[in-house]
């Protein structure tokens, strides 16, 4: 079984390996970002170093499992929170599930308890 919050090579947006596409769904950053990046740091900046890096990371990393694929953008929009901060994204569902439980619970106590307006309507419906 793999992980989705570890680091993959995307062969679908893949220019020549996938890292640049990779990186981009890693961090949520656009791919042309990383790519303007990498050549622009292979100019002027780092020089063979990147695309030295490059290779390896083409080389080391897998490829992304074709079940990431299909994953619509707002699971993974969640799984590129969890990689940045896992214990937010804790913190985050948490509060999600107990907002959801407290309107549940709002609407249970509604309607059991004793509405007698609702039962007035009702019986008039009789």
């Amino acid at each position: 079984m793999s992980s989705r919050t570890k680091f993959y090579l995307n062969k679908r947006e893949k220019k020549w390996l996938g890292v640049c596409a990779g990186l981009a769904d890693f961090t949520g950053v656009d791919v042309l970002w990383w790519r303007v990046g990498a050549v622009l740091m292979t100019m002027f900046a780092a020089g063979p170093l990147i695309p030295i890096a490059y290779l390896v990371i083409g080389w080391m990393a897998e490829d992304k499992p074709s079940e990431f694929y299909g994953e619509s953008v707002a699971d993974q929009k969640f799984w590129q929170k969890v990689r940045i901060a896992p214990s937010r994204s804790i913190r985050d569902v948490h509060a999600s599930f107990r907002d959801i439980d407290r309107r549940l619970a709002h609407v249970e106590r509604h309607y059991t308890s004793q509405n007698t307006r609702l039962a007035d309507e009702i019986d008039s419906l009789r």
